[in-house]
């Protein structure tokens, strides 16, 4: 018995009869513990259970039966094998370790794939060589000077082409915006789609502009979705002439800022001079910025700034880009619609003329809102050109259609009573309205009752029917 169990094969052969079944069990035990608890670390396990075991037990075998063979070539065929599934176990254990539970933020999931696959690649190389020079005897001194000096030459040869591919994957390294965010570039401005190891795409609404990473890399671009604040400022730039008070410049700019819908409603509006235009020597600029919720709101904040601005300049007499005074203008419009409004109305010339002395033309754009809900009016409106629409406000911000105005007919009879409007007025497309002072308006039905009595009763009118919208709403939602 001492004479077998003395025998060099011997005690390997019980190990991998008995320690080889052994440790399959505990392997294939944890390996299901790990797969359960979603581990990273059940991939290098199964690697370790399925190739790793096996091919050091097989080794073992074959190294005890070529023991008497000086050159046994098998045992370093399955020693190579071995060697190089041991290997994959710890770069696949490498990897768990790394990048198993890295965090969304941390540089680990930063990091682009292809540098994980290049260094797992010269890992490879380095454990192959090591390989060869441990289990085959081989000198790779010289392999190694060798490719050394060829890996020298051919990145001076291509360092013109692959230095854009590597700035590139140090932009993407460093991660300054993701998909979805909204970047301002001098290539284009829009929302990334899109983005790889060589190229950004941008969608610009234009189409989709494709941007190479070393171009981003070597450029300063601007990311429009990382603000400090929880909101986006849409800026734009006004030229009025130094005559016009700053202040009327300034509330009349802001009262475009009001009226974005995509303007956030507990941030206000900010007006900034900025002092004469260099283009126009005599005009003064003036910046409006408006918070609005997100970077893809605000070039239509901008358009819609632009195109309001005429009209509320309009409205304040003011001078936007220096342009000419419209009193005359005004007097002519005023002087071709009184008679309509007076005969709607029913009254004399004397009327006429008071209206006609303290009567005001004031533009709208589309969308704008002409009288707000809830508020007392300082002037009667007369609709002498477009279409407005009264509306009332629900308890979740929501509007409610009442009717609609057209030329001929008026809104603000409140005004004569100082009391507040239940119903608000926006104008439907661009709009004329001719406002009337309290104080003309007092002048007038003072002398004309039946006057009076009409207004009362268009506003009871428009009373029952704001309250008939909004009751109307309330079952609704019941």
């Amino acid at each position: 018995m001492n004479e077998f169990t003395g025998e060099t094969w011997f005690w390997p052969v019980v190990i991998v009869s008995v320690g080889l079944p052994i440790a399959l069990l505990l392997l294939h035990e944890i390996h299901s513990s790990l797969v359960r608890r979603g581990s990273a670390y059940a991939k290098p396990i199964l690697l370790l259970r399925n190739w790793v075991l096996p091919a050091l037990a097989a080794y073992l075998l074959i190294r005890q039966f070529e023991h008497a063979d000086g050159n046994p070539t098998w045992s370093k065929i399955t020693a190579t094998v071995f060697g190089f599934f041991l290997m994959l176990v710890l770069l696949s254990g490498a990897n768990a370790a790394f990048f198993g539970g890295a965090t969304a933020e941390s540089w680990r999931s930063r990091l682009p794939g292809i540098f994980v696959d290049l260094g797992r690649l010269i890992l490879i190389l380095i454990g192959i060589a090591i390989l060869l020079s441990w289990v085959w005897g081989a000198n790779i001194g010289g392999l190694i000077t060798a490719v050394g000096v060829t890996s020298i030459v051919i990145g001076l040869a291509v360092q013109n082409a692959v230095g854009p591919v590597i700035s590139g994957l140090l932009l993407l390294f460093e991660q300054p915006f993701r998909i979805g965010d909204w970047l301002d570039t001098k290539f284009g401005k829009g929302r990334v789609v899109e983005v790889n190891w060589r190229a950004v795409h941008i969608d610009t609404e234009n189409g989709v502009q494709v941007v190479p990473n070393a171009a981003l890399a070597g450029d300063a671009f601007v990311n429009l979705s990382r603000t400090v604040a929880p909101y986006f400022k849409a800026k734009a730039t006004f030229a009025f002439s130094a005559e016009d008070p700053p202040g009327a410049v300034k509330a009349a700019l802001l009262s475009v800022a009001d009226g974005v819908p995509a303007k956030v409603a507990d941030v206000a509006a900010t007006v900034t001079p900025l002092g004469a235009h260099t283009v126009h020597p005599g005009l003064v600029n003036y910046r409006l910025m408006v918070p609005v919720v997100a970077p893809a709101e605000a070039d239509g904040a901008v358009s819609l700034m632009m195109q309001r601005a005429w009209y509320a300049a309009q409205r304040a007499g003011l001078h936007l880009d220096d342009a000419k005074s419209g009193t005359k203008r005004k007097g002519v419009y005023l002087a071709e619609h009184i008679g309509a409004i007076t005969a709607g109305l029913g009254l004399d010339g004397d009327a006429a003329a008071t209206i006609l002395a303290d009567a005001r033309v004031l533009p709208y754009a589309a969308g704008e809102i002409v009288m707000a809900p809830n508020s007392i009016p300082e002037d009667m409106g007369f609709v002498t050109d477009g279409r407005v629409q009264m509306f009332v406000v629900t308890e979740d911000g929501g509007r409610l259609q009442v009717g609609e105005l057209g030329v001929g007919d008026y809104f603000g009879g409140t005004a004569l009573t100082r009391q507040r409007m239940m119903t608000g007025v926006v104008a439907l497309t661009d709009t004329t309205v001719v406002a009337v002072s309290r104080e003309a308006m007092n002048a007038i039905v003072q002398k004309d009752h039946r006057l009076a009595r009409r207004i009362g009763d268009a506003i009871d009118m428009r009373r029952r029917a704001a309250r008939e919208a909004i009751a109307e709403a309330a079952r609704g939602l019941v």
